[in-house]
């Protein structure tokens, strides 16, 4: 019988997954139903974004196209003799992916580590490269509070309703440091880590009837690639990580000034921290709504008139999550052009 057929019976694992499928669809519109009204309110003050000088509007694209070339760069770091081509087609394209599909992380990641294959990239060297990147990239944007701390501190209070977002960022951050430190250094938390997996998989594995086996030595294996992945190039790492949520967060600072805001950089910068955090949340598409109200609600208590918080957050919308899906879109039909169909490449080498 052909895997069609097999298929359009169902297995439980394609059942599986069309559950889950349902699941995060479900998530996804009830949160977008409970985030509606900031929606529409955005919506609303579309109109006066023609009141917005258009100097302004080109150097938040170029400053937001310089946070995607960060990206890039990371990619290239990560991943030696990765053409800027690849690097910018599987980023943009993986990046759309993520914006338009609830849960789209996976189908996002799918994406990437599929488009450097055809590229000629072995697949377990993609992975180790990307995870140790997207480890490194985490641990900047968690740092982001602790850093407006410090810089509130020795410039002006912060609000009574930021103080959570400030204590959670920087807990968040400590905590993620020491966790990365622990794993990197010592060999016994992940034979734990290993001994847990180990006995969850072997449980789904005969659960959905599929051969899953997973070790803690192949856990220690994987962090010896990921270390390894950027090995000497780490401080380069670091500096491009660094300036991709710099120039991300000096696009929401120029869209304030832009609407004629007087934003103060330290509150800004944690609620950019703070909505970024939101914006990882795989409910909904890119954090649609989550991030909207995050950020027009932390702008707020840091003292931005409501009505300029979301002329500022509809603007900085505009280039960091709407205008980047067309862009993944050519992206995706440039690469295609280039390298052929992704459905004709092997899933791993």
């Amino acid at each position: 019988m052909s895997e069609t057929t097999q298929n359009s019976k169902g297995t439980p694992a394609s059942w599986g997954r069309l559950a889950l499928r349902g699941v995060l669809l479900l998530l996804g519109m009830i949160s977008i139903y409970f985030f509606l009204p900031t929606l529409l309110d955005l919506a609303e003050k579309a109109p006066q974004l023609e009141h917005v000088k258009w100097r302004w509007f080109f150097l938040m694209g170029l400053l937001m196209t310089g946070a995607f070339a960060s990206q890039w760069a990371l990619t290239r770091i990560a991943v030696p003799g990765v053409s800027w081509f690849v690097a910018a087609t599987s980023q943009l394209t993986s990046n759309a992916a993520v914006k338009v599909i609830p849960g789209g992380v996976v189908a996002g990641g799918a994406f990437y580590f599929r488009m450097l294959a055809a590229s000629g990239v072995p697949m377990g060297t993609a992975v180790a490269a990307l995870a140790a990147v997207g480890i490194l990239s985490n641990l900047v944007l968690l740092a982001l509070p602790a850093v407006a701390v410090v810089i509130a501190i020795v410039s002006a209070p912060i609000p009574e309703g930021m103080l959570p977002v400030a204590i959670a960022g920087t807990v968040m951050f400590v905590a993620m440091f020491t966790a990365a430190v622990v794993i990197v250094r010592f060999n016994r938390p992940l034979e734990w880590l290993g001994w847990v997996v180990e006995h969850v998989v072997s449980w789904a594995a005969d659960l959905l009837k599929k051969d899953w086996s997973i070790s803690a030595d192949d856990l220690i294996r994987q962090r010896d690639e990921v270390v390894s992945a950027l090995g000497k190039r780490w401080h380069k790492a670091l500096a491009v990580a660094v300036s991709n949520w710099l120039l991300d967060y000096a696009t929401l600072v120029v869209a304030l000034i832009a609407v004629g805001a007087q934003p103060r950089p330290s509150l800004v910068l944690l609620a950019f921290a703070g909505a970024a955090v939101l914006g990882m949340i795989p409910i909904t598409p890119g954090g649609l709504g989550f991030v909207e109200a995050g950020l027009v609600g932390m702008l707020t208590i840091s003292g931005i008139p409501a009505g300029d918080a979301l002329l500022a957050t509809l603007a900085y919308r505009l280039f960091q999550f709407w205008l980047p899906i067309p862009a993944g879109l050519v992206a995706y039909v440039l690469f295609r052009h280039r390298y052929g169909k992704l459905s004709d490449l092997p899933t791993a080498s």
